[in-house]
């Protein structure tokens, strides 16, 4: 069964819910909750984020609600994304799309950056 959590591990902003809502209503995918994990690393931080919209729940993730929308983690993207932001935003130089900013992957090379020896904000 899933795991139900009470305390928030991370984020979704009022911006990013209405956009994964914008999405799943224009898909028609009643039942689907937004999937945040680590994709591997790269970059320099050591971790990549990616997000998808599924309806296929494992008895080991864990599950809430922000912003109205249900978010689904497994149990490995889990530490990576405690405390986590994901934002929508549309900049006009960028583009639009989504955005992660974790503090605990930020916190696996120190404050300071990271192992490829620039800034970085850790942010995916």
């Amino acid at each position: 069964m899933l795991q139900e959590i009470e305390t928030q591990t991370l984020t979704i902003t009022t911006s990013a819910a209405q956009a994964v809502k914008d999405i799943m209503d224009q898909r028609n995918l009643e039942g689907y909750a937004l999937r945040v994990f680590v994709s591997g690393g790269g970059g320099c931080c050591g971790v990549n984020f990616g997000m998808a919209l599924d309806n296929n729940f494992q008895d080991a993730d864990t599950t809430f609600d922000s912003n109205g929308v249900k978010v689904v983690v497994d149990n490995v993207s889990m530490d990576y994304l405690r405390g986590a932001t994901v934002d929508f935003v549309n900049d006009p130089t960028h583009g639009a799309g989504f955005l992660v900013n974790s503090p605990s992957a930020k916190k696996e090379h120190g404050e300071d950056g990271c192992g490829c020896g620039g800034s970085c904000s850790c942010q995916n």
